[in-house]
């Protein structure tokens, strides 16, 4: 009985050691995406585009959805430091310290839901998605669907949610930096979510599938719910 206890205390030290070393490796890779040049950030005409979303997903179907979220906020750090130092016509929306200088102290309450709230969700959002498809499709092929599927999912989110945020809370500062009207926000939002969003989405769902599958066939791992 004594050694079934021993045997089973260290299975949980190893596991509690190699989750810490996946969040350890996934947080260097979202930190060294984010600040290597073009790597993370990709600055367009408006605003960044963005596959820092990618490692957040692998880590939370890895690790679970506090991870998740952890590695969230981990890119949504980066993404605040990144706009401050380095902004562009958008950065209010992404740094609570250009948002302050813009619209005072309300600025710094509307940022942290573009900025974090939108990145911890994508941790939580592609677990779950990744569980509920592996619960649902019996057959051998649900791991790479629900590889897929949840990169899709996860970089939907950030994109709907983050797109969605700023037509909400920053549609007139939107417009003044589009120079469009006020009323043509929504449409224009949604041009970006269905263009920029969509090719981030694909892009996201055939890395993760690609990735996990690799490091779930590397480590002979499934993470089936």
């Amino acid at each position: 009985m004594e050694n079934n206890n021993t045997a089973v205390a260290s299975t949980g030290v190893h596991n509690r050691t190699q989750s810490l070393v996946l969040l350890s490796l996934f947080t260097a890779i979202i930190l060294i995406m984010a600040f290597v040049p073009n790597l993370g950030y990709i600055n367009l005409i408006l605003i960044k585009a963005t596959l820092i979303h990618i490692p957040v997903i692998i880590g939370s179907i890895f690790l679970g959805p506090k991870k998740g979220a952890f590695l969230g906020g981990v890119f949504g750090a980066t993404s605040f430091i990144n706009n401050t130092i380095n902004p562009s016509v958008m950065s209010f929306a992404f740094s609570p310290v250009v948002s302050f200088g813009m619209f005072g102290v309300s600025g710094i309450f509307r940022t942290l839901f573009t900025c974090f709230v939108s990145r911890i969700m994508i941790g939580v959002v592609a677990y779950y998605i990744y569980k509920g498809v592996r619960k649902a499709i019996k057959a051998k092929t649900s791991r790479p669907i629900a590889l897929a599927v949840a990169g899709v999912t996860g970089a939907l989110t950030n994109t709907i949610l983050v797109m969605g945020g700023i037509a909400v809370l920053y549609s007139a500062a939107y417009a003044e930096a589009k120079q469009m009207s006020q009323a043509a926000v929504f449409n224009t939002i949604l041009g970006v979510v269905f263009g920029q969003g969509l090719m981030e989405a694909i892009v996201s769902g055939v890395i993760v599938t690609a990735v996990g599958s690799a490091i779930m066939a590397a480590t002979h791992s499934d993470t089936r719910a």
